[in-house]
């Protein structure tokens, strides 16, 4: 028995950040954690990379967004929704997966904190040498 379900579900990670997007199509309500996005994402340059992938494809007023996202900053926050947007975005119309690619919004960054290691300070910087 298959459920009516209007929503197109879209996972966005960056960093140690996990976006769990959700959208269907509606005025361009964008809630982020149950709060708007400007309150959430609080600087343009984060607000903007979130919702890049709605302005690529040109559907900004036409979805409603829903996002839970957890863990990390507010730079991998905002990235991993991004990327789940777009994911969700090519699930509703596999026409714009051209265009989001091409903007480099479909590509999970992988990049990541290197761990630290022991006898050393971080990852890689030793401690101070002292000659005497």
């Amino acid at each position: 028995m298959a459920v009516n379900n209007p929503y197109t579900w879209g996972l966005g990670r960056r960093k140690t950040s996990i976006a769990r997007v959700r959208i269907k199509p509606g005025e361009g309500a964008f809630i982020v954690n149950g709060r708007p996005m400007e309150e959430f994402f609080t600087t343009l340059q984060y607000r903007q990379r979130a919702e890049a992938p709605l302005r690529a494809t040109e559907t900004v007023g036409s979805y409603d967004v829903f996002v839970n996202v957890k863990g990390g900053g507010v730079t991998g926050q905002s990235g991993a929704v991004s990327l789940g947007i777009a994911r969700a975005l090519k699930t509703v119309n596999p026409s714009h997966d051209e265009v989001l690619r091409e903007n480099g919004l479909l590509t999970r960054d992988a990049r990541a904190v290197e761990r630290k290691k022991y006898g050393r300070r971080g990852a890689r910087r030793g401690f101070q040498f002292s000659k005497r």
